[in-house]
């Protein structure tokens, strides 16, 4: 999961780097729409590896 994160991350900032130099404001926004889901995504997982009964909940008591 957290390779996809990266490397969602990773094209997401592909995408926003031809948005600049063709100066597109589509591959910007879609840059900005992949990094959205690539925060989603990150979340989900932090809120099921944080949740009442999985594992880490030990550690932040």
């Amino acid at each position: 999961m957290v390779l996809a994160v990266v490397a969602l991350v990773a094209w997401a900032l592909r995408l926003m780097q031809a948005a600049n130099e063709k100066q597109e404001f589509s591959l910007m926004l879609a840059g900005c729409m992949v990094c959205s889901a690539a925060v989603g995504l990150a979340l989900v997982m932090v809120i099921t590896l944080a949740g009442p009964h999985a594992p880490l909940v030990h550690v932040f008591q």
